[in-house]
């Protein structure tokens, strides 16, 4: 990179099931206002603030279209620069990265915001079904989830139990965040006696509706050193879509993940992700998925995902750490799940996590995905230190 990106702040909201009480407006007003107060910056013309904004929402979870005009002003765009995308939060960070890495802006804020509470979710990810075969079927993503679970468990010999695993370890986990909206007591036995939704997904292996938002400030490097004595590096990114007809991909396979994954090593100098990545927040909206996206990223071999949640190593206290923070299978609403990915690998990096800090973190593996069954992936790899 002949710029290079640093993480100034971060800040979100507490993730709840609902805040009724709240507009869109005043939930990303929340995110807003915690940044700018951690960074002490303000939206200014002439390059000593915050130059632009990059917002995250869509129109179908918004309820209504050009779905930023309405955080606009509270997120700092009235008649400044502004762009919004319309994808999972992941996808923000990286286009705000290369608006900074490209020279037209020395500082960017970052806004992902969603309340989940307000739509029958399953009408919106309808929407995102190939339209001539699939989505008159009345698909969503949980019935094509549990399709691609089956295909990887049966091809891979996966248990309910092993991918149970990954509930029970991540809502222990949100017990230590003060943020995350659903910590839980959990054994398998528990995880696996929860309601049947679509098999083999029962409801306790289903990420919960969530409302909430959260916040980021990123600058170019000079920048980013004056005003944060504890930066946070962008050293890799790497993103990748898969194909939207289901049939034409083996859903065991995540190839988009693997050819993400891939480019942000690559850019960030990471040969050995299993053993130079120190935490792991990657997005699982179903608990297979953390054993599946796992082997997409490097972390173990394919099929290993299991053998690698079961050998400890990814608990809190273990070599490689996966969601300490509670994932989103502790509660986080789509389209800010990426970029809460991207606000707690900076908190591990900048000793910022509290009790669920892993020590001695410098390398942090950040990941979000869009799409049905995993179609596309943001891979962000973010190094500490000055």
């Amino acid at each position: 990179m002949s710029r290079k990106v640093g993480i100034v702040a971060v800040a979100q909201t507490k993730y709840e099931e609902s805040k009724p009480a709240l507009h869109l407006q005043d939930v990303a007003y929340e995110a807003v206002k915690k940044v700018l107060a951690k960074s002490g910056l303000k939206f200014t013309e002439d390059g000593t603030g915050i130059d632009a904004t990059v917002s995250c929402s869509q129109d179908h979870w918004d309820g209504w279209t050009i779905s930023s005009k309405n955080i606009t002003d509270v997120a700092g765009g009235h008649l400044r620069p502004e762009e919004k995308v319309a994808a999972d939060g992941a996808y923000a960070l990286y286009y705000a990265c290369l608006n900074i890495l490209g020279g037209h802006h020395d500082c960017v804020l970052v806004i992902a915001h969603t309340k989940e509470s307000q739509i029958d979710g399953r009408l919106i990810e309808n929407t995102g079904i190939e339209p001539l075969y699939g989505r008159m079927l009345g698909l969503d993503f949980l019935a094509a989830g549990a399709m691609q679970a089956q295909r990887y468990m049966y091809k891979y010999s996966i248990t309910p139990e092993q991918c149970a695993m990954a509930v029970v370890k991540n809502r222990g986990n949100a017990k230590l965040n003060p943020y995350a909206q659903a910590p839980m007591d959990l054994k398998v036995e528990d995880v696996l006696a929860s309601e049947m939704l679509s098999s083999p997904i029962r409801q306790l292996d289903a990420k919960p509706t969530s409302d909430g938002a959260c916040a980021m400030i990123l600058a170019v490097e000079e920048k980013a050193k004056k005003w944060t004595g504890k930066p946070v590096w962008v050293e890799g990114l790497g993103s990748c879509y898969d194909s939207h007809h289901l049939g034409d991909r083996d859903l065991a396979e995540p190839r988009s993940l693997v050819e993400a994954a891939k480019r942000a090593y690559r850019m960030a100098g990471i040969a050995n992700p299993r053993r130079e990545v120190d935490v792991v927040e990657l997005s699982e909206y179903y608990s297979y998925q953390e054993l599946l996206w796992s082997e997409g990223l490097g972390l173990c071999s394919e099929g290993e995902g299991a053998k690698l949640i079961e050998s400890g190593a990814t608990r809190i206290d273990g070599d490689l750490p996966i969601n300490p923070s509670g994932g989103l299978l502790s509660g986080v609403p789509v389209n800010v799940a990426g970029l809460n990915r991207v606000v707690e690998a900076t908190l591990q990096l900048n000793a910022g996590a509290d009790k669920h800090q892993i020590a001695k973190a410098n390398v942090a593996l950040a990941h979000g995905t869009m799409g049905v069954c995993g179609q596309n992936h943001c891979v962000i790899v973010l190094k500490g230190g000055n």
